[in-house]
Formats: structure tokens, C-alpha cells, sequence
């Protein structure tokens, strides 16, 4: 798995567990929903000035965004707190 499908987990993971939308998302970082949207589907890959200002709407590091981490199982390619 690459980092820009890891932040995609990490990114829509994260946002949920803020019970956030997309827009409101967006909004708190001044991107537009379809954005948020894209770098959810690993679709685009954001700069870090982006990445930066998604941790601060969401109140979380940077590196957050982008950490891999062992799940239970020790598969090693998905990020962690990907419970369905």
C-alpha cells in the first residue's frame, strides 16, 4: 500500500471519528468537498501545506495523516484504527 492510500484510511478514519463530513471538513480547511473527497479515494496526492492544514481542521499531527502502523493481525500494509 502506498503513503497516498495509507493517508486516504487514515484521512476518512480520523474525519469520522470527529464526526465530520466531508464539507465541514473542507470548509474548517479551506479546500473544497470534492478534494476532500479525492484524496479519500487515494485519488490525489496532497502537498504538505495540505496535509497540514487537514491536521488542524481535524486537531490532530501531521503525521497522523500519513503513519503506518501494525494492525492486530500483523499485516503491515494498513493503517491503523481500519475497523470496519
Amino acid at each position: 500500500m502506498d503513503l497516498k492510500e495509507v493517508m486516504a484510511i487514515n484521512l476518512r478514519r480520523l474525519r469520522h471519528a470527529k464526526q465530520m463530513t466531508q464539507e465541514e471538513l473542507a470548509d474548517s480547511s479551506g479546500l473544497s468537498a470534492r478534494y476532500v473527497g479525492a484524496m479519500e479515494r487515494a485519488d490525489v496526492s496532497a502537498s504538505v501545506t495540505v496535509l497540514g492544514r487537514i491536521a488542524d481542521a481535524l486537531g490532530v499531527e501531521a503525521a497522523d495523516l500519513i503513519r503506518k502502523t501494525k494492525p492486530k493481525g500483523g499485516d503491515t500494509t494498513t493503517a491503523v484504527g481500519n475497523n470496519p
